[in-house]
């Protein structure tokens, strides 16, 4: 039986892949990402924009939420472009504990079929807290030849689903935000404060410790048996707010041993931009 690597790579084990051929992939998100990056990364990572190469961001969010999958094509561009080959062994990174777009990487590559990549715990900071080597060096590589894509291999929901879904027993719709922004208090980047009525919130930052590093196996397995039940992969969706940090929480639970579920991509972020009911504060 062909051993399953695990999702979450620690920094100590980064280490010791250093002088292997493993591609190295920082995923930093967010205003001046790609600066920072030039300013100092891990020595030998390639830069990935969750914009530009993660994403096909259109001008009506309405449309798919702000960060919609791209096409196959242009995926496959993008790997073709950072040397990434169907056999390499890949490890992402971001500065936000996975959260930041590292974890959408991971889910992006494994539903295109790719095995053989794994997220960083504990992301930049702990790998330099260690004495992982950093550089301001323009990194130098060799384009691969195209690499194949033909179809998402993991579960995808669109709206009229979590539409169905949102209010059946059969099936549990999460969504992974901070309480704030669940319960309406808050909305630092969509038009509209509050959340899919009949959603349940599990944020995604109950699957790191205190120190930021994810939970254990076990103790993420027990959690979320706890929530789903005896529910099948296909009769849960998790979502976000544009389809990012969602996949955190897919990261943890395939950590954890449990089947991935499926991912709203479009999340709150198209969901409140379609005349659908929501659950707002006033309403509470």
């Amino acid at each position: 039986m062909t051993h399953k690597l695990s999702p979450i790579i620690n920094p100590e084990e980064l280490i010791k892949l250093q002088q292997e051929s493993t591609v190295l992939i920082d995923a930093r998100a967010g205003l001046n990402a790609e600066e920072n990056y030039k300013k100092e990364h891990l020595k030998d990572a390639r830069y990935v924009d969750l914009n530009k190469d993660l994403a096909t961001v259109g001008t009506e969010p309405a449309k798919g939420g702000r960060h919609p999958l791209p096409s196959f094509e242009k995926f496959s561009q993008v790997l073709s472009k950072i040397g990434i080959t169907p056999t390499s062994h890949v490890v992402v990174y971001d500065d936000k504990n996975g959260s930041n777009a590292a974890a959408r990487f991971w889910w992006m590559l494994r539903a295109a079929g790719h095995e053989k990549v794994q997220v960083l715990n504990g992301g930049i900071q702990a790998a330099i807290k260690i004495g992982f080597p950093v550089s301001s060096e323009t990194e130098h590589f060799e384009e691969t030849e195209k690499y194949p894509i033909q179809e998402w291999k993991l579960l995808l929901a669109d709206i009229e689903e979590v539409e169905r879904a949102r209010n059946n027993s059969k099936n549990i719709v999460i969504d992974v935000r901070d309480k704030n922004r669940f319960d309406g208090l808050t909305e630092p980047l969509d038009l509209i404060a509050g959340h899919i009525p009949g959603a349940i919130n599990v944020p995604f930052i109950e699957n790191l410790n205190e120190d930021g590093f994810y939970h254990s196996r076990e103790a993420l397995n027990k959690k979320y048996n706890e929530v789903l039940g005896d529910l099948k992969s296909e009769d849960i969706i998790v979502h976000c707010g544009s389809g990012v940090t969602a996949c955190h929480t897919l990261l943890a639970m395939d950590y954890a041993g449990i089947p991935i579920p499926k991912l709203y991509v479009g999340s709150w972020s198209e969901w409140s931009r379609n005349g659908r009911e929501m659950a707002l504060k006033e309403n509470k």
